[in-house]
């Protein structure tokens, strides 16, 4: 093997391991912050699943470059296809991601109001005739109090929130991390 060729390989398991490593991570701890409901760490999640999966990249390069043209061998073939296969599935759970941010920051621009309006309640609890007066002629006309509309009960609402964005990220995470596994087995088994 040749100097440039061993430079390939270092560049090429270099891009492997600290490229594969950060994008795993991240997309499959995904879901539990779908689940938190926490668009901060969503957002951060969701750029390094965009940065690390360029970087990706660079391990197919270098893998091309390596392969010098020889394209013959059955294991590199498949590890080519399978490699394809992961970068598809990453643009659906980066897709998916930025989905269920968007959802999340809908549902938490729709609550807000509802928070205020139940913190516009006075502290002592007490209410005054009018609001008495207005929820019952609101009760007898066959809707909801106002009050029914709590912050735990919005909280409960929105616990339905991307909840199909979670499952597909946390399915398509887990059949890319098991992509990487094959491959890698290929790579150790055959190469």
């Amino acid at each position: 093997m040749s100097k440039s060729d061993r430079l390939l390989l270092v560049l090429h398991i270099g891009f492997a391991i600290f490229a594969l490593g950060p994008l795993t991570a991240a997309t499959m701890a995904t879901p539990r912050f779908i689940r938190k409901q926490n668009t901060v760490v969503l957002r951060y999640l969701n750029r390094t699943t965009r940065i690390y999966g360029l970087g990706t990249l660079g391990i197919l390069l270098f893998g091309l470059f390596l392969a010098d043209g020889d394209f013959a061998r059955v294991w590199l073939t498949a590890s080519i296809t399978l490699f394809a296969v992961a970068l598809v599935l990453l643009m659906l759970v980066e897709r998916d991601q930025r989905r269920a941010i968007h959802l999340l920051e809908v549902a938490e621009a729709e609550a807000a109001p509802a928070a205020t309006a139940v913190a516009a309640v006075p502290k002592d609890g007490k209410e005054d005739k009018a609001d008495k007066a207005d929820k019952a002629a609101k009760s007898k006309d066959g809707e909801e109090p106002a009050e029914a509309e709590t912050p735990a009960a919005a909280s409960a609402v929105r616990a339905d929130i991307a909840q199909v964005e979670r499952g597909r990220i946390a399915s398509m995470s887990g059949v890319v991390a098991l992509l990487w596994l094959v491959i890698l087995f290929l790579m150790v088994w055959y190469g």
